[in-house]
C-alpha cells in the first residue's frame, strides 16, 4: 500500500453496528464519571500485594481480588482483602481479564478515520499490566498468574539509595512482553505516581506516556536495579501516511495486526469498540484462529456463554444472544449456567440483517477448555467470519481516507525511546 495512493471511496459493508456502539461509548464517557483514582489503588494493590505471601502459592489464587471491581466502571469499592481472598481459578481469571482495556475486532471502518483516531502496529507477546510499588515491579498477564517479578526504573519500581517519592505512589502500565528481545513494549499508561490517567483522553495519555516514561531511564539498557528494558510503541495519525508506516514500516519487533485508538477515549475496562484490532496475512502471523496443533480448522469455531434458560451469549457487556440450548440437553449434557462451550459454524454461516445479527448455524462441540476465562466477543467472531469469507483489506481502510483529510493536518507523532 503506497502511503499517498488515491483510491475509489470504500462503500461501508452493512454487516455492524460498531460505530453506534462507539457513538454511544463516547457518550457514556461523558455522562459517567467513574471513580478511576480508586480503582487505579485497588488494582495496583491486587496486583502488587500477592508477592508479600508465599512465593510458592499457586498462581491461580489471587488473594488480594475484589468481588465487587467485576461491576460496571461506574461502580468503585474499598480494598478488602478477605473478601479478595476467596477468589480463585475462573473467578480470579475473569476478575483480571476486566481490567485490561480489551479492542474489539474492527468488523467496520470508522467514520473520520483520519481525524479521530491513532493507528499503531501491535507486537507480538503477553499481554500484561506492569505495576510498580513499593520498590518492586510486578507484570500479571490477563488470567492473573505473574509473568514477572524484577526490579525496575519506573517510579517506585526498586529498591535502591536515592529512590524518592510518595509511600502511596504507584504507577500502572498496559504494556505487551516480547520475548525474543525481553522487552516489554508500552502501549497504553493508566497510573503515573498515583496519579489515575482512567479517565483522560487517549490523546492525553499517549503524551504523557511519551514524555514521561524516558525521563525515568526505564527505557535504558537493563541493569542491576532494571532488569528489563521498557520501550514506547510508535504510534501515527491515521492518515495515509501513517497507517502506512503502521502496515509496512520498520520495527524492532515481531508485528501481530494493527492497533487503532479513538483520541477521545477514557481507558474502559473491559471490551471497547473505541479501541479496534485489526490483522491480515501481511501483518500478523496468526489471522484466523487455529485448533491446539497450530492449524486452522475447516470450520469456525467460537465460544459462547450459557445463561439461565439455555441463552448462549458472547462476552460483551451487554452480552449478544446468538442462540440457545434446548433444557433437556443442558441437563443431559451436565451443563450448568457459567459454562463456557465450544461450537462450530455449520454451512448455514452467519447472518446478519441491516448491519444486525440475526441468526447462526451452530453445531455443538464440547465445553471449552477450563482455563478459558470468558467467552468470545461479538466482534471477534464476525471478524474471524469475514477473514474467511470476505475479509476487511488494508486498501478498504485506506480508500477511506480522501486526499482532503490530509490538508491542515498536523505532522504524524511518532514517540521513541
Amino acid at each position: 500500500m503506497a502511503p499517498h495512493e488515491i483510491r475509489r471511496p470504500f462503500k461501508r459493508r452493512p454487516i455492524s453496528d460498531q460505530q453506534k456502539r462507539r457513538e454511544l461509548s463516547l457518550i457514556r464517557q461523558t455522562q459517567h464519571r467513574s471513580d478511576a483514582q480508586q480503582r487505579a489503588r485497588n488494582l495496583a494493590s491486587s496486583l502488587i500485594s500477592l508477592q508479600s505471601s508465599s512465593p510458592d502459592v499457586d498462581p491461580e489464587i489471587l488473594s488480594e481480588a475484589v468481588p465487587e471491581l467485576v461491576g460496571t466502571e461506574s461502580e468503585s469499592s474499598s480494598f478488602d482483602v478477605r473478601q479478595a481472598s476467596r477468589l480463585r481459578g475462573p473467578e480470579a481469571r475473569k476478575w483480571f481479564a476486566k481490567q485490561l482495556m480489551l479492542p474489539e475486532w474492527m468488523i467496520d471502518v470508522p467514520d473520520n478515520l483520519s481525524q479521530d483516531w491513532y493507528v499503531l502496529a501491535r507486537p507480538a507477546g503477553k499481554r500484561c499490566f506492569v505495576v510498580s510499588s513499593d520498590g518492586t515491579t510486578v507484570s500479571r498477564v490477563r488470567n492473573g498468574s505473574t509473568l514477572h517479578l524484577f526490579p525496575s526504573a519506573l517510579p517506585g519500581g526498586a529498591r535502591k539509595k536515592g529512590a524518592s517519592g510518595p509511600a502511596n505512589s504507584y504507577s500502572i502500565l498496559d504494556c505487551i512482553f516480547h520475548e525474543s528481545d525481553q522487552t516489554y513494549y508500552v502501549i497504553d499508561m493508566v497510573c503515573w505516581r498515583g496519579y489515575s490517567l482512567y479517565e483522560c483522553t487517549s490523546e492525553f495519555r499517549f503524551f504523557w506516556l511519551q514524555s514521561k516514561l524516558a525521563e525515568t531511564g526505564a527505557c535504558d539498557p537493563p541493569s542491576v536495579y532494571h532488569k528489563f528494558r521498557f520501550s514506547v510503541v510508535p504510534f501515527y495519525n491515521c492518515d495515509q501516511s501513517g497507517l502506512h508506516s503502521a502496515y509496512t514500516g520498520s520495527l524492532p519487533y515481531v508485528r501481530d495486526g494493527l492497533l487503532f485508538y479513538n483520541k477521545h477515549a477514557h481507558y474502559h475496562t473491559g471490551n471497547t469498540p473505541l479501541v479496534l484490532i485489526w490483522k491480515d496475512e501481511s501483518c500478523s502471523q496468526y489471522v484466523i484462529d487455529t485448533d491446539n496443533n497450530g492449524e486452522v480448522p475447516n470450520q469456525q469455531h467460537i465460544v459462547l456463554e450459557l445463561q439461565e434458560e439455555g441463552k448462549l451469549v458472547t462476552s460483551d457487556d451487554p452480552p449478544v444472544p446468538f442462540s440457545c440450548l434446548n433444557a433437556d440437553f443442558v441437563k443431559q449434557s451436565g451443563l450448568s449456567s457459567g459454562s463456557l462451550i465450544r461450537f462450530a459454524i455449520g454451512d448455514g454461516g452467519l447472518k446478519c440483517v441491516d448491519g444486525r445479527f440475526e441468526k447462526a448455524d451452530l453445531q455443538y462441540i464440547g465445553v471449552s477448555n477450563r482455563a478459558r476465562a470468558f467467552a468470545d466477543s461479538y466482534s471477534k467472531i464476525m471478524f474471524q467470519y469475514m477473514a474467511r469469507h470476505s475479509p476487511l483489506k488494508v486498501e478498504d481502510l485506506a480508500s477511506t481516507i480522501s486526499p482532503e483529510d490530509q490538508q491542515d493536518k498536523p505532522p504524524e507523532v511518532e514517540m521513541s525511546d
